[in-house]
């Protein structure tokens, strides 16, 4: 609660840098967060991917490895030479008896030449063959080791349960060899049994390593972790010199209940990679400590997100900088406007640009001096006033005192029975009070056309031609109101223009067929052409624009003019009046007016 009232007592200026600032932060810390998590995670994949292809290499080196030593059991057992004498004691065993040792001895030296052709010297691999007539026949000699103790090991009687050229690897396994324990603790070892179709199984070969061969290739890939290789049982056959004793109980007792690629061991975090060998079924397993496995991959993510949080403050500063240039200017309008709140209206904002800002300040200067104008308008009106009320009060008894002056030559007049002369004065009477009368806006029709008879006979007492008025209007358009004074410019138009000041008639035709009133003026004077009435036409539409310039003047009635009459018509009725001249040359002129009559006028 107490944040809200801090958060609402800031200018607007502070609101506008707090909101800016705060939609920044957050989605930076959020972006920083996901950027922290998925780069862990990156970090961890490209650590395992880098570790999986070392292992990969490592393996194809055992693989080659156990495949050479597949090869040489496969010598043995499908070299036609070794078998027919592999074989042959037991075929022909009496004739044995009976033969030379001679003979023996040729074979013997002949599969001897066999064994030591079959094992590279760099490459040493010690093979023995065990027959089931007690004969056997290694690469190494019989001090070394006596091969008939295999006979003795657990694994041997699985050989003869074998199938086909299924072999059998045998791993971990003390060294055998008297001459190779001083440097290998261990040795690993393939047989397989040797089988005929017709006399079964007749022998079998064993094809046995050291441990520093295996040591050896996984050292000569990995200078920087662990690797072990590990039989089916995860027990361990070999490890490189990064693996000690007690690292290797702790992963084989772990590996027993899972293969999470991340393990605690001892206290400190390992990356454990696991790649089954195809041909053995062993498992050969990489064992990296996670901060040196991604520390290089690490430091680079490192140093990108300090880039990244370098260029987020320097571009937040850069924003605050900005925003408070750019909120200044309000924070100068709100100080103009206390001081107009105080009654300065002399100030003015000297914001300058192109923005909402400017345009606001323009705005703010332009209400001053509309402010100041009206001001003084105010000032002259009341003076104006003051000096009109005056007037007025002086000059209240001069319309008055005209009618009733004019009354009293009326009443002279009939009283010398100068009757004609005594109308005259009433109709003037009449047309000067409905001039001067400035409260009668609108007129009930029969009072239009009242006023239009005493402006006729007005007129015929002038000209030496009498002009005849005639009128055809319907009873249900008496009381419509209309503006005063709207059919007297077009008689005197008519009178003026199309008479030419000469005999006629003019008749006037009304009638209301709802909601349309149509008045229509028809002379029978000369009339027009077709160029006059295109001007007359064009005069209405214009009209409007013009009157807004234009001086009017009250010097006369025939000044009014057919224009005055479509504008005032216009203002009144709205832009559904209509307003039609028709004129043909020697038929004379006739003038329409189409009046839509508002709802409430309907029924009066």
């Amino acid at each position: 609660m107490r944040v809200i009232q801090m958060v609402s007592s800031l200018s607007f200026r502070d609101k506008v840098l707090l909101i800016a600032i705060t939609c920044l932060i957050l989605p930076a810390i959020s972006t920083f967060t996901i950027y922290n998590y998925l780069t862990k995670d990156a970090v961890k994949e490209q650590a395992i991917s880098s570790a999986q292809n070392e292992l990969k290499l490592t393996n194809e080196y055992l693989k080659k490895e156990f495949e050479n030593m597949l090869y040489t059991l496969n010598f043995i057992q499908l070299d036609t030479e070794l078998n027919t004498i592999f074989k042959y004691p037991s075929r022909h065993s009496a004739s044995i008896e009976g033969g030379t040792e001679y003979e023996e001895f040729i074979n013997d030296q002949k599969v001897q030449q066999k064994l030591d052709t079959i094992t590279l010297l760099d490459q040493k691999s010690y093979v023995t063959i065990l027959l089931k007539n007690g004969k056997f026949y290694t690469n190494y000699s019989f001090h070394e080791f006596n091969p008939l103790n295999l006979k003795k090991e657990p694994w041997f009687k699985i050989l003869s349960r074998l199938k086909g050229y299924r072999s059998i690897w045998i791993a971990p396994q003390p060294t055998m060899i008297a001459s190779e324990r001083r440097n290998n603790q261990f040795q690993l070892s393939v047989a397989r049994p040797l089988r005929d179709s017709h006399l079964g199984v007749y022998g079998y070969a064993v094809v046995t390593v050291m441990e520093n061969r295996i040591i050896d290739i996984l050292n000569s890939e990995n200078t920087d972790h662990s690797m072990v290789l590990l039989n089916e049982r995860n027990k361990l056959i070999a490890k490189n010199h990064y693996f000690d004793r007690e690292l290797t109980e702790e992963l084989t007792e772990r590996l027993g209940r899972n293969t999470l690629d991340v393990m605690t061991i001892k206290g400190e975090k390992y990356l454990v990679n696991t790649r089954e060998l195809s041909i053995t079924g062993w498992k050969l397993i990489s064992l990296n400590p996670y901060d040196h496995a991604i520390s290089k991959i690490n430091a680079i993510f490192k140093r990108v997100f300090l880039i990244q949080a370098i260029a987020y403050v320097l571009f937040l500063i850069l924003l605050v900088y900005l925003l408070r240039k750019v909120l200044n200017r309000l924070v100068d309008l709100k100080n103009l406007a206390k001081k107009v709140q105080n009654g300065d209206l002399s100030v003015r904002s000297e914001a300058q640009g192109n923005d909402e800002i400017a345009t606001l300040s323009t705005s703010f200067n332009l209400m001053l001096d509309k402010v100041n104008e009206v001001i003084e308008e105010n000032t002259l009106t009341q003076t104006r006033k003051r000096q009109a009320e005056l007037a007025m009060l002086q000059a209240q008894i001069n319309p008055h005192f005209l009618f009733n002056v004019l009354n009293s030559i009326r009443m002279k007049v009939m009283m010398k029975g100068d009757y004609d002369s005594a109308g005259m004065i009433s109709s003037l009477s009449k047309l000067l009070r409905i001039t001067i009368d400035k409260q009668k806006g609108m007129i009930p029709f029969h009072e239009e056309l009242a006023i239009n008879k005493d402006y006729i006979r007005l007129m015929n007492m002038r000209k030496k031609h009498e002009i005849e008025l005639k009128m055809e209007v319907s009873i249900e358009t008496s009381n419509i109101k209309l503006p005063r004074l709207i059919l007297q410019p077009i008689i005197e138009n008519a009178i003026i223009h199309g008479l030419n000041e000469q005999e006629g008639y003019i008749l006037i035709k009304a009638k209301f067929s709802h909601p349309i009133f149509t008045i229509e003026i028809e002379d029978n004077g000369t009339g027009m052409r077709k160029e006059q009435l295109k001007r007359i036409q064009e005069g209405f539409s214009n009209s409007m624009a013009e009157s807004s310039g234009k001086d009017k003047r009250s010097g006369g009635f025939s000044s009014i003019g057919l224009s005055n009459v479509y504008e005032r018509m216009t203002l009144t009725f709205g832009d559904s009046f209509l307003m039609q001249v028709q004129s043909e040359p020697g038929k004379g002129t006739k003038v329409s007016m189409l009046i839509p009559i508002p709802e409430e006028e309907r029924h009066v």
